[in-house]
Formats: structure tokens, sequence, C-alpha cells
């Protein structure tokens, strides 16, 4: 069993050592460059869309944590097998832990505005994952006592040969021994340095920048909320989402730090007149606030990636404007300083709607992972169209000449949210007699008109809708029910202001979004 463990743990610390190395020289190159976050963005990247969207639902937006993890048990396996590969093949082993490096540094070389120190990182793990796995394994093979107790030895000296053969399996021992202190203290060591890196490196936080943003009062305010926005019943969504609470889906691994006074935003393309606008212009333009919902093509019917909030920011449609688009520029592509890309159509960004430029999320500078110091927020348009965290560019071209990166994944190209209703409250329980029973309508940029439920196969009941300040937000619904014991199933539906009832045909949500009536089973007691 000891024989078994020392090639298994040779392996691990040779991958500890990679790992190890790599991030701490991440800290100085940044931690984009890490071959671990590199290679994950570029899974992200290539993996099937059905994939991603089953990581979506089962992880939400832990997805990105739950990637990293699996790719650390993944790295750990695959340092076992090379261990003992390593023990017949070792020229093989470390061929492998040189095509490893090559991985990452392609990865790492080829992430968007990547600069030339993104090689360090992979290169210098890639000789210290080798030097590990070749100095161990060579220190293992000349004390490995398995070669000395094959030996036949002659009858006749049988206890001569006996004695020297326990003394070198003993020696053997000793030797195993401490090539598996050497192993496990670098793969401790190794493991702590990764670890350690990586924090160090994700700490170059920008929340000082942050703190130190005084955002302007806006040239026209929100209107005030009405009194009756918010149903106050407890389990359904408040009519503002809290900054904390708001859903947050991207596809960056590690949240970008971009500090204020080194943002521009750059506006090209198909322009007649190209912009580049630094964060203090943007603060010192005219600004608008406003309730805006925003929701993820990825929701499921009666899910939770749907959050609302009051934006602060510059109108999109007066940046392009200034820009004055070519004839036929029919699409602005969005670019985040990772290199994200999303599609919008020119004519909604131009038609008058509060499509902004956002700058600030309620009544604070946008939190980091939301996007700070700016991201796009565009009201009736799915995310992955529109909303564009760590904005760096606003590119003028045409849909037929430019597939943004969700499109190119087999999604629709124009997103407009499709009208829902969800159940939050009961879900399960309830106890017999009156239950309110209460939830969330949305149609974005339309407005939502009737909401209605229905017990069972029973008839469907007017809900009361709650008072909201536009149309580009969610709306709170509240049905009072007389709950009798037993199980039961609750449906709701929703209608558009434009008379339009909600598609009760069930689709998943490729390629542009789920439709379906929510239904929740409630057991009543």
């Amino acid at each position: 069993m000891t024989s078994r463990r020392v090639p298994a743990l040779i392996g691990v610390a040779s991958v500890a050592a990679a790992l190890g190395v790599a991030e701490l020289v991440a800290i100085v190159t940044g931690p984009l460059t890490s071959p671990g976050i590199a290679v994950g963005g570029a899974i992200i990247d290539l993996v099937p869309e059905s994939l991603k969207h089953f990581a979506i639902s089962l992880f939400g937006t832990y997805d990105k944590l739950a990637l990293q993890i699996g790719t650390l048990i993944l790295l750990v396996l695959a340092g076992v097998g090379l261990g003992f590969l390593a023990r017949r093949h070792l020229n093989l082993a470390l061929s492998l832990v040189a095509a490893f490096a090559l991985l990452g540094l392609v990865a790492a070389v080829t992430r968007y505005d990547a600069g030339w120190t993104a090689v360090f990182p992979s290169v210098l793990a890639g000789v210290a994952g080798a030097l590990v796995l070749r100095t161990l394994t060579q220190a293992a093979a000349a004390q490995d006592p398995d070669d000395l107790a094959v030996v036949s030895l002659p009858k006749e000296d049988e206890n001569g040969a006996n004695g020297r053969a326990q003394l070198q399996d003993q020696r053997g021992g000793a030797g195993r021994r401490d090539v598996l202190r050497w192993a496990g203290g670098i793969a401790v060591v190794g493991g702590l340095a990764g670890f350690g890196g990586r924090w160090l490196s994700l700490r170059r936080s920008v929340s000082a920048d942050r703190a130190g943003v005084v955002l302007p009062a806006p040239a026209s305010p929100a209107p005030a909320l009405p009194a009756s926005v918010d149903a106050e019943v407890p389990g359904v969504a408040r009519f503002v989402t809290s900054n904390r609470s708001f859903y947050r889906i991207d596809t960056a691994i590690v949240v970008p730090q971009v500090a204020p006074d080194e943002w521009t935003l750059k506006v090209h393309g198909r322009v007649r007149n190209p912009l580049t606008i630094t964060f203090d212009q943007l603060l010192a333009r005219p600004m608008i606030e406003r309730y805006i919902t925003l929701a993820c093509v990825s929701n499921e019917v009666g899910g939770g990636l749907i959050s609302n909030a009051r934006w602060l920011g510059v109108r999109i449609g007066d940046i392009l404007a200034e820009a004055d688009p070519e004839s036929g520029a029919d699409q602005v592509v969005s670019r985040s300083v990772d290199g994200f890309t999303a599609g919008t159509p020119t004519e909604v960004l131009r038609d008058g709607r509060d499509a902004i430029l956002a700058v600030g999320m309620n009544g604070e500078p946008l939190p980091i992972e939301h996007g700070f110091p700016v991201r796009m927020v565009v009201p009736g348009l799915y995310g992955y169209v529109s909303a564009t965290k760590w904005l760096a560019e606003l590119e003028l071209t045409t849909f037929a000449d430019f597939d943004a990166y969700w499109i190119r994944r087999g999604w629709s190209a124009k997103a407009p949210i499709k009208l829902q209703s969800r159940i939050d409250t009961p879900t399960r329980r309830a106890s017999a007699g009156s239950v309110v029973v209460g939830g969330v309508a949305w149609a974005q940029h339309v407005g939502v008109s009737a909401v209605e439920l229905r017990v069972d196969d029973g008839g469907w009941q007017p809900a009361r809708l709650y008072d909201v300040p536009s149309t580009d937000t969610w709306c709170q619904w509240t049905v009072t029910w007389d709950a009798t014991p037993g199980k039961h199933t609750l449906t709701v539906r929703a209608v558009d202001a434009a008379g339009r009832p909600q598609d009760e045909t069930d689709r998943p949500v490729l390629p542009d979004g789920a439709t379906g009536l929510h239904t929740v089973e409630v057991q009543v007691s």
C-alpha cells in the first residue's frame, strides 16, 4: 500500500507545485494570467450550451465557484495519474506536464487584451511541476526495494540472502518514507502557495476607488415610488432588490477590477464621429435615474434570475447621437474589459427608452461584481444582448457582419423579454384557512395589465396588482385563497398592457427565453 501511495503523492505534489508557482507569479502579472483562471474561462467558452444551462440551473450564481472546485478535483486526479505514469514512463509524463503548461499559456495569451507578461505563470508553473515530478520520481526509483525483493536466492545461502534482503528492504522503506515526506511537504506548501497567491492577486481590488466615487445628482430623478408598490407579504420579492441580493450571471471566472481613472469608453466602428470618453467625462454628462428590471434569458419559468433596481446613468441614445452612426449600422456591439460581447439593435438604443450607461445602483456606485465602474442597462431586452458589465467599447456594426458571444453559441440575436409571472408564496406548505398567495409578474417596456390565479382545476381568479413607477419594472400581485386541507396545485398567468396573454406553451430557455405557466404544489394542513 505504501508503494502505491508514493507515485500518487508525487504526482499530486508536482501539480501543487505548478499551481503554487503559477498563482504566486499571477500576483504580479494579474489574476487573469493564471493558467487555472485562463483555462477555466476557455472551458466556459467551449462547453456545450446544454451543459452551461445545466450548471446555471444547478448552481445558480455559484456556477463559477463550482467550476473552480471541479477543476481542482480533476487536477488532483490528473496528478495521481501523472505520478503512476512517471513511475514507468518518466519522459512521457514530463511531456504531458509540458502540454498542460502550453495549454495554460495559450489560454492566457489569447484572452482579450492580454499582455506579454501573460506567458510567465504557465511557463514557470510547467518548469516547477516538471522539476518536482522528475526529482521525486528518480528519488523513489533509487530507493524502491521491489526490484531487490524479487531476486531469486540459492537455497544453500538462504539465511545470509534473507538477511541481506531484509536489510535492503529496511533501507528501501526508509528511503521511501523520505520521498513520501518530501512529496507531502511539497504538496502542502504548493497548495498553500496556490490558495495564498490566488487570494492575494484577487485582493488587488478597486474597492477603495469605488468608495471614492461621488455620484452626481440626476438631472432627471427617478419617479417617486407609489405607496402601494410593495405588497409587504412575507416571501414575496421586494419591489427593489438589494445590491447584495441582485442576481449575477456572467462569463467572468474572476471579477474584473477596473479603476475609474484608468477606464475609458471607446465608441467606434461604423460611425462618423468616433468618441473616447473617460469616467470623469461620463460623470459630467446629464444623468437620469430610473427603476429598471433586468432578467437573464436562462431564467426558467418561476426562476429567480431576475431582479429590480434603481439605476443612475447616461442615456446611450445621447452617446450614439454624438457618434453619428452610419446608415445600415443596425447593431451596437458592447465589449467588456474581459472580452465578452453583446449585440444590441441600434434602433432599440435610439427609440427613446431609458437605455443607459449605468454608474450607480440603488444610490451607490455600481458594485464591483455588477460592472463597476460602468455597465449597460437596457429595459425590455434579456441581459445577454444588452446588459454588458465592466464596459470598455461600443462598436457600431451590423448583425450580418458580427455575431456576439452568445449568438455564436446558438442563442437568438434579438431577445425581447417575454411576459412571465411567478408564485413566490406559498411554495410547499400552508395552513388551512385564509392564505395570501403572492408573487411578481413582468413584461418590461410593455407593462402588465392583469394577473390571474387558478387553484387545481378551478376557474381563474383575478389578482390584485400593486402599483409601479413605469412599465420597465416588474410588479407584485396577491390573491387571498381559502385553503382547504389536502394537496393543491396553484397556477399563475399574466396579461400584458397590450392585452396579450402569457404564452402557456412549455418551451426551454434556448434560444430566446422560456415560456409556460408557473405551477406549484402546496400541502395544506
